[in-house]
């Protein structure tokens, strides 16, 4: 009888343990959202402790050029990744970034241009248009092995077998700087909420050089 009640309460201990490691396996969702509660579409969630291993059989990425417009106005990519820049425009374009993460020139060009451009730094690169002062876009290089981007609805869903989660959130319309990201900790499930943005409107036509005040610095 003893020895039963021994192994019961050894039972009962681990059991305890088990509900006090706070693992899980379990959906949990949030959306990212702006100051007034409107959801956030192209906010990144990169997962801090997800380090990315080198990859030398990454596809290609693509950021094309449809009317005027960088189409996929955010690309994320992996650290190490080509990107191609075809301009399905019928005019050309001269596609170029200051940002400090990755200078590069494309001169005025039309179809496909000779090569893809190689991303070997994590960040946040910034696109423009020589020609078309409109023109912006982003590539967010992502150091890490699980990358997320929030579509219209700013909804996020993550599979979480532990606690804490940390991640960082970014969107290319923040009010901090463009190459800042928001650090976000979730301890425990009761701590899984909205996260919010906050951010100012887009900057007005033909200021694309505004873009890049202080990127060197």
């Amino acid at each position: 009888m003893l020895m039963f009640a021994n192994f019961f309460s050894r039972v009962c201990y681990v059991a305890l343990l088990l509900s006090s490691t706070n693992v899980l396996s379990a959906d949990f969702s949030f959306v990212v959202r702006d100051q007034f509660g409107k959801p956030l579409k192209d906010a990144v969630i990169e997962f801090k402790d997800q380090q990315l291993n080198h990859q030398d059989n990454l596809s290609v990425a693509v950021m094309d050029q449809v009317d005027k417009h960088f189409t996929p106005k955010v690309l994320v990519i992996q650290n190490g990744q080509l990107v191609d820049f075809p301009n399905s425009d019928n005019i050309r374009h001269h596609v170029y970034s200051f940002s400090t993460v990755k200078q590069f020139d494309i001169k005025l060009y039309s179809g496909r241009p000779e090569k893809p451009e190689k991303f070997e730094s994590p960040g946040i690169v910034v696109l423009g248009c020589n020609i078309h002062d409109s023109m912006v876009g982003y590539i967010y290089v992502a150091d890490s092995s699980e990358v997320l981007k929030t579509s219209i609805d700013g909804k996020v869903q993550l599979n979480v077998s532990t606690f804490p989660v940390s991640f960082t959130v970014w969107q290319p319309n923040q009010q901090s700087d463009i190459d800042q990201k928001k650090t976000i900790i979730f301890a425990d499930s009761s701590q899984v909420a909205d996260i919010v943005i906050t951010t100012i409107e887009p900057k007005p036509r033909n200021t694309f050089g505004e873009m890049f005040k202080g990127t060197n610095d």
